[in-house]
C-alpha cells in the first residue's frame, strides 16, 4: 500500500508535522532537492527510509546558488510529477516553499565555508557554494532532521556541507549516497533533459574518462599523467568544453602530485550548452 503523502508550503505547517512525528518517537530524515526528480533522488529517499522513520523531501529551486549567466529561470519545475514520484517512493512529507518565505527581505545573512569553496566548482561558479551552504543550513533549521541525505555526484557539495555541519555544531548526520547511473554510465542529473540525443552520446565521455582515471590509478600511474590522459580523452570529443578534469585529495580537494590513500577524480564540462559534473573515488592497488 502506498504511503499517504502530505505536501506543504508553509513553514508553520512543516514544523507542526515534523514536531508531531518527533513526539511520536520517530527519527526524522531529510532529502534536500531542487525538484525535477529522477532515480538518483529516489535512491536518497530509499536510504532515508532505511535509516529514519519520517522522511521529509524538500523541493526548492534556490536562487542564491545560481550565477547571473546560469539557468535559474529555465530550471525544470515539474511539481506534480515530482509529487507523484514522492508518493510512490514512500516520502512522508514534501516541503516546497515560496522564495519569499525562505529568504525574507532584506535577507542580509549568508554562510561561507572557506575550506573547500574556492576550488573546482567554487572557482568556476563564484558565490555558488555560499548559496548552497546558506540554503542547506536554512533547511536544516526548518526541518530539524536527525539525518540528511546527499548524492556523491555533487562531491564537493557534500564535502562542504560536512565541513559546515562540523564547524557550526549542527546536530545532523550527513549521509553521502552513491551516484546512480544510467546503464550506459551517464550519471543521473536533472540537467540531462537539456541534452539532445547526439549530445547525450557525447556526454558519455565523462564517465569514460573517470573509468580511464580509475584504471590508471590502480596501475599506480602518477597523478599528472592521469590528469593529462583525462583531458586528452575529453578533448577527443567534439562539442565538449572542459572546465576541469583532475585528480585531487578526497578531503581537501587539492590537486595531488603523488599517490595518496584517499583520492577522487572530478570533471566539469559543457556538452553543447549543458554543464555536467561527475566524479569517482579512486583507490590504489595494494603493493
Amino acid at each position: 500500500m502506498t504511503k499517504p503523502l502530505v505536501a506543504v508550503q508553509s513553514i508553520e505547517e512543516l514544523r507542526a508535522r515534523v514536531r508531531a512525528a518527533r513526539q511520536a518517537g520517530q527519527r526524522i530524515g531529510c532529502v534536500p532537492t531542487m525538484g525535477a526528480l529522477h532515480a538518483g533522488h529516489l535512491s536518497l529517499v530509499e536510504a532515508a527510509r532505511r535509516e529514519t522513520d519520517f522522511v521529509v523531501l524538500t523541493i526548492f529551486v534556490n536562487p542564491t546558488q545560481f550565477g547571473p549567466n546560469e539557468d535559474f529561470t529555465k530550471y525544470p519545475r515539474p511539481l506534480e510529477r515530482d509529487l507523484d514520484l514522492c508518493r510512490s517512493a514512500g516520502v512522508d512529507l514534501v516541503f516546497h516553499p515560496e522564495v519569499g518565505d525562505v529568504y525574507p527581505a532584506p535577507n542580509a545573512t549568508y554562510v561561507d565555508v572557506p575550506v573547500v569553496d574556492k576550488v573546482l566548482e567554487g572557482a568556476f561558479r563564484p558565490g555558488h557554494f555560499r548559496g548552497v551552504a546558506t540554503i542547506v543550513l536554512k533547511l536544516f533549521n526548518l526541518v530539524l532532521p536527525d539525518a540528511a541525505f546527499f548524492g556523491q555526484k555533487d562531491y564537493q557539495q557534500q564535502l562542504l556541507i560536512k565541513h559546515m555541519v562540523a564547524d557550526l555544531n549542527v546536530p545532523v548526520e550527513v549521509r553521502t549516497c552513491p551516484t546512480l547511473r544510467d546503464p550506459d554510465g551517464l550519471a543521473m542529473s536533472s540537467r540531462n533533459v537539456y541534452l539532445s540525443a547526439e549530445e547525450r552520446q557525447t556526454a558519455l565521455s565523462l564517465s569514460q574518462t573517470l573509468k580511464i582515471a580509475a584504471e590508471m590509478i590502480q596501475r599506480r600511474t602518477a597523478p599528472a599523467e592521469v590528469r593529462a590522459a583525462m583531458k586528452q580523452h575529453l578533448e577527443s570529443f567534439a562539442g565538449v568544453k572542459i572546465d576541469y578534469a583532475t585528480v585531487a585529495d578526497a578531503q581537501t580537494l587539492e590537486e595531488v602530485t603523488e599517490l595518496v590513500p584517499q583520492m577522487v577524480a572530478l570533471i566539469a564540462a559543457r556538452v553543447g550548452t549543458t554543464r555536467l559534473i561527475d566524479n569517482q573515488i579512486l583507490t590504489v592497488r595494494a603493493g
